[in-house]
């Protein structure tokens, strides 16, 4: 099972991913900084020069319905914000994905 569930593509993430060439993923709870930094190496094919994690704890949510009073939780998550070196970047929608056919 991998580490890495899915790269965070929101404003906030492309602006660092432009100016700091900084890059955001969504990460097993249980993973560690060292894991991290092994993924991305040998998936993107990048250098990455630190990991930087966070746990994010789910927001409760309720509302009103027919039936009632419906409460609920969204799932908590680990996000890790990594830094590349000088020269390198991850481009997610790379060249090949941009083809038309006709």
């Amino acid at each position: 099972m991998s580490i890495l569930k899915k790269p965070l593509i929101t404003e906030k993430s492309t602006k660092l991913s432009e100016k700091l060439n900084k890059f955001a993923f969504k990460v097993t709870k249980n993973a560690t900084k060292e894991q991290i930094k092994s993924e991305i190496e040998l998936v993107y094919e990048v250098a990455v020069a630190s990991v930087n994690t966070m746990i994010y704890v789910g927001k409760s949510k309720s509302k009103y319905t027919k039936k009632g009073f419906v409460n609920g939780k969204k799932s908590d998550f680990k996000k890790a914000i990594v830094t590349l070196k000088d020269g390198h970047t991850i481009d997610y929608f790379g060249a090949d994905n941009n083809t038309q056919t006709n």
